[in-house]
């Protein structure tokens, strides 16, 4: 099994397969960091994520609640302490159905009993008041559930992936090249790296992310894939920008009362790591096309991560001045921003599956986590161990992961993240901004 990056799908499924495997050893994980992988370039190797059931989608709720189990549950990440079940406060943007679906989902499956509905007032008083403040006008409709939480994310991928190296998982260094090809075999026979190694492999994943186009280009260039089956049509790179403040001791003490806040379809508010770190999530997302050799357009991430456009740090203010507007207080301004980039769908639902290409039969993707995909790092390796074991699995996931034929338009499960703009729009945002203060 070979990837660029080792993000969840990676290394959840190097788990799952070596649970399964008489010769662990016959698994390679192939990622660009160094043991125990300290990747910061993909999204999971984040500083905390959220987990939650709260989905529209049935599949996704029923996900959700068996990820939660296993947080708490697999013993390598429960003695971890890993995971915190601080529930989080739904606002709900006034019209919207997704509460309605929610609780309807809920219901459906005997979890009704963790939501509890709020008035707006009892949600400015609550967790020692630090929503007071919060600019609630475009909300009608507040809930609290308790089941849900967050993760020390960075620290639980690492932890996940020890495992798979205990249980006999290679693991090697390198930052992939290109897809190896025989033509005369029509297979793929592995992945060769920068440095000109070669990981010979009879089945090869691509759990690579954001990066998974521009890794495939080349190949599809070489054997004339048609446009429409090229994996840019099933998954495109986007990118958003998340927002920290470091926090006193005093003031992590008061926002350390506060769970998990969801503010509609517009992002999210996590509580304080232990050193005090309070993130600010958007749904502002952007695409960063550029034309290949061959003239194709794909979406790729910016290296740099850390050197965020004005457009997207004024949008992260605006966000957090509708939110905690007391944390800006005094000018006051983010300590540090953040560029994540994952590999984003039209549905929102991952692609696992093989390629759609005949002489690409061995070659299988686990990409597509659409922003929301982290929370079932425990889980989600049993299933796409499955789709290369060729199992299927149950409750019309193969259907929802498989190839996308083109054309197909569904109503997303994560929507609000779906990119319309170009991450070069926030600078020349920023440029013009420039230009009329002179």
């Amino acid at each position: 099994m070979e990837g660029k990056t080792t993000l969840i799908f990676g290394v959840s499924t190097a788990y799952h397969l070596a649970q399964r495997s008489p010769d662990p050893s016959n698994i390679t994980l192939l990622d660009r960091a160094t043991p125990p992988s300290n990747n910061r370039l993909g999204a999971s190797a984040d500083i905390n994520k959220i987990i939650r059931a709260d989905y529209s989608s049935p599949l996704y709720m029923e996900l959700g609640f068996e990820a939660i189990e296993a947080w708490k549950t697999l013993p390598f990440l429960r003695d971890a302490g890993v995971y915190h079940q601080s529930g989080w406060i739904a606002m709900d943007e006034k019209g919207s159905d997704v509460p309605t679906r929610i609780r309807e989902n809920f219901r459906n499956g005997g979890y009704d009993g963790v939501i509890v509905d709020m008035e707006e007032e009892e949600v400015r008083r609550a967790w020692g008041g630090v929503l007071k403040r919060t600019d609630c006008e475009r909300f009608g409709s507040y809930y609290f559930n308790q089941s849900a939480g967050w993760v020390e994310a960075g620290r639980a991928l690492g932890i996940m992936l020890q495992e798979a190296i205990r249980l006999g998982v290679r693991y090697e260094n390198g930052e992939a090249k290109r897809v190896v090809f025989s033509s005369d075999r029509n297979w793929v026979q592995g992945v060769e790296t920068e440095d000109g190694t070669v990981f010979w492999a009879d089945m090869v994943l691509l759990a690579t992310g954001a990066w998974t186009s521009k890794l495939m280009s080349p190949l599809e260039d070489e054997l004339h894939i048609p446009d429409a089956q090229r994996v840019e049509r099933q998954v495109s790179a986007a990118g958003v920008c998340v927002a920290h403040f470091q926090l006193s001791e005093e003031e992590k003490e008061v926002y350390s009362k506060l769970p998990v806040l969801a503010y509609g379809g517009q992002g999210e508010i996590i509580p304080p790591t232990s050193n005090g770190i309070l993130k600010f999530t958007s749904t502002t997302s952007f695409r960063n096309t550029i034309q290949t050799a061959s003239g194709q357009a794909i979406s790729v991430p910016i290296e740099d991560q850390h050197n965020a456009p004005r457009g997207l740090q004024e949008d992260l203010i605006a966000a957090v001045r509708a939110r905690l507007p007391q944390l800006l207080d005094g000018e006051r301004k983010p300590d540090y921003y953040r560029l994540c980039w994952d590999s984003i769908s039209d549905s929102q639902h991952p692609l696992i599956d093989r390629h759609a290409d005949s002489r690409l039969g061995n070659l299988y993707f686990a990409v597509g986590g659409s922003f929301h995909f982290y929370k079932f790092l425990p889980t989600i390796g049993k299933y796409v161990a499955n789709v290369l074991e060729s199992v299927e699995n149950d409750s019309g996931r193969d259907s929802a992961w498989s190839w996308k034929s083109t054309g197909v338009s569904a109503k997303g499960v994560h929507e609000s993240l779906v990119p319309k703009r170009e991450f070069k729009d926030f600078i020349q945002f920023h440029s013009s901004v420039s230009s009329q203060g002179k």
